[in-house]
């Protein structure tokens, strides 16, 4: 890198000694101003529930630290991009990657993210490209086929179309074009071969070895005329005919009269359609969005009933609540729906059907080996739980290619948005009895949950603040806990790495889960509630960062319980620092490295309920 692209600059760190005097250590570091350039090209593109306008601000990288959410340095390089699930929204700019040669890592996973899939042109060291679950069109760029290092490409559920490139690169260990609209074969090449159908599935006009499809034979091109020679004398001209003027006015009157006869009976064809538009104007509107609402998954499911009833061909909806209306599944496969989110899980949706009922609707992935058996065992046992602060589910819908959970809705929004979406100004700041009480739902739905699933041994397994659901009433903020009890239909490791509690130490270290590990996950949450900040994108005191919020918190407190761990939206609420404080304390313990060591919820609950008693009496 030439001086011209690089700018030098001092970096000065204080350390303050009680001791002695003040110290002052200045390293001599650089940045490459046009790596910058492009991650603020980026900022300034898209829309996301963190703060990237607050947090990716001065140089992203400091030697190989940096402070910028998502970013990962090397050198003083950028070396990653991990954007996955934090709502990203908009289109990427076309080039912006072009000038971050060094990148190993793309991440942009559960997000919506519309228009062409980026460049990847000249990024010799790419190793991961995952763009999975957005909202990418067009075709599959060829320039990938060009990316010699690539290890895992992951594209599916998006809305790409067109054919798939001849990739052939020997490093391409993990491939998933599945859920889009490709189309034509499969290219024969042996890095594309050695993937299995799960990579391909649901593109309606895909073809090949993989999928055990045939692809269609081209007719052959039709072979040119023969020539055929002049004949050998030539045709004496045809004498002209004198026109008839009587027969030509006879003629055109004759055409006139036809014209317009045609002309009035389309005039009255059109009338007649647009009375009937008129007299079933619902109907109409229902078959023009019938199986798009969804994505290319229903419209397959409707195409496959070949216009018969979808129940019949399909099988029905199985239904939990019996006191609930009944619908079917092709009531819910036309209904008008919309994202909520993306999820490692898969997809949830709001659909309002016909009727004016309003349902979520979680759309599994990874549970394609699952069992009918398997599937209905777990989720009619799940299907039994209520509880206040539990998202009930309503339904469910089994087929080797679709699995489907409905859940009331839950108007609000999650934890997560109400935590950290619009930070900055104009927000509404989240009060500490809001919190409070939202950490006290949570701990009363988990405890429900670890008494009514005494026989699993991580009853919720995937507890995170996107994950529970907010309802507000005139009584203030409610919360109810959703995608509980999955663990069970996910028993392959790599698959259960899907979960939150992937992020505790005894998963990490590949010991025995335990009840313990969603203790774990209720501490994280308590803190990012407390202070504020996003689990996995927490920034140190010294442009350090860590994965993990309880080390974060951990290394704050370490000599002194001071209020600088908590949420600046509460930290002018003096009289619940205490509170704060103690609440911050419960949940280190819930984040202990030992999962023994860990209370139980019943305990968990008790302590809280003391602390809420406790600044009851205080105010």
């Amino acid at each position: 890198m030439s001086l011209a692209f690089t700018i030098s600059f001092l970096y000065v760190v204080l350390f303050v000694s009680f001791k002695s005097n003040m110290v002052l250590c200045v390293e001599i570091g650089e940045f490459f101003p046009e790596e910058r350039d492009a991650l603020i090209l980026i900022r300034d593109s898209l829309n996301s529930s963190v703060n990237l306008h607050g947090n990716w601000t001065g140089p992203p990288c400091i030697d190989s630290l940096s402070r910028w959410i998502g970013i990962t340095c090397s050198n003083w390089h950028v070396v990653q991009i991990v954007l996955e699930g934090v709502n990203l929204s908009g289109y990427l700019p076309p080039t912006f990657l072009q000038n971050i040669t060094l990148l190993s890592q793309l991440d942009f996973r559960n997000n919506a993210l519309f228009g062409p899939l980026p460049s990847l042109k000249n990024l010799v060291f790419l190793e991961q490209a995952l763009l999975s679950f957005n909202h990418f069109s067009g075709s599959i760029p060829v320039e990938y086929v060009e990316l010699t290092s690539l290890r895992v490409l992951e594209l599916q559920e998006n809305y790409l179309h067109g054919q798939i490139p001849p990739f052939d690169q020997p490093s391409l260990t993990s491939f998933n074009v599945s859920y889009n609209h490709l189309s034509g074969p499969i290219p024969e090449t042996s890095v594309l071969m050695r993937f299995p159908e799960s990579s391909y599935e649901n593109n309606s006009d895909l073809c090949g070895e993989p999928l055990n499809k045939l692809c269609p034979i081209q007719p052959p091109a039709p072979s040119p005329a023969p020539f055929s020679a002049p004949p050998p004398f030539a045709m004496p001209p045809i004498p002209a005919v004198k026109p008839n003027n009587r027969f030509q006015a006879w003629t055109v009157a004759v055409i006139g009269a036809a014209a317009a006869l045609i002309l009035l009976s389309l005039i009255s064809f059109i009338a007649f359609l647009f009375r009937k538009r008129q007299t079933s104007g619902k109907e109409v509107r229902r078959d023009d969005s019938a199986g798009h609402v969804f994505g290319a998954w229903a419209k397959k499911m409707v195409a496959s009933a070949g216009g018969s009833d979808v129940s019949e061909r399909l099988g029905r909806l199985e239904f939990s609540n019996k006191k609930l209306p009944v619908f079917d599944l092709d009531d819910l496969l036309r209904a008008s729906a919309e994202i909520l989110g993306r999820g490692n899980l898969g997809i949830t949706y709001k659909a309002t059907l016909e009727t004016g009922t309003v349902v979520a609707v979680k759309r599994l992935n990874h549970m394609n080996e699952l069992s009918k058996k398997e599937f209905l065992q777990q989720i009619q046992l799940l299907g039994q739980m209520k509880h206040e602060n539990i998202a009930e589910i309503i339904s469910f819908y089994y087929s080797e290619e679709q699995k489907l959970v409905i859940y009331e809705f839950t108007s609000d929004g999650t934890l997560f948005e109400l935590l950290h979406e619009g930070r900055g100004i104009g927000r509404m700041p989240l009060d500490w009895t809001t919190r409070l009480s939202s950490i006290k739902d949570i701990a009363k739905g988990l405890l429900f949950l670890h008494h009514s699933l005494p026989s699993q041994k991580v009853p919720h397994a995937n507890l995170k603040s996107s994950n529970v659901l907010i309802h507000q009433d005139s009584k203030g903020y409610h919360s109810k806990l959703t995608d509980y009890g999955f663990l069970p239909l996910l028993p392959a490791k790599q698959n259960a790495e899907k979960l939150a509690i992937r992020r505790s130490p005894e998963f990490v270290q590949g010991k025995k889960l335990t009840r313990s590990a969603d203790v774990y996950c209720f501490g994280i949450i308590v803190l990012e509630i407390v202070t504020g900040k996003i689990p996995g994108h927490i920034i140190g005191e010294i442009e350090e960062t860590t994965n993990d919020l309880s080390d974060w918190v951990r290394t704050v407190v370490n000599n002194d319980w001071s209020t600088d761990i908590l949420d600046l939206e509460i930290l002018a609420e003096k009289e619940g620092h205490d509170a704060m404080l103690k609440l911050t304390e419960l949940a280190l313990e819930c984040t202990d490295m030992t999962p023994e060591k860990r209370p139980k919820m019943s305990v968990v609950l008790m302590r809280i309920e003391e602390i809420e008693k406790m600044k009851k009496e205080s105010d």
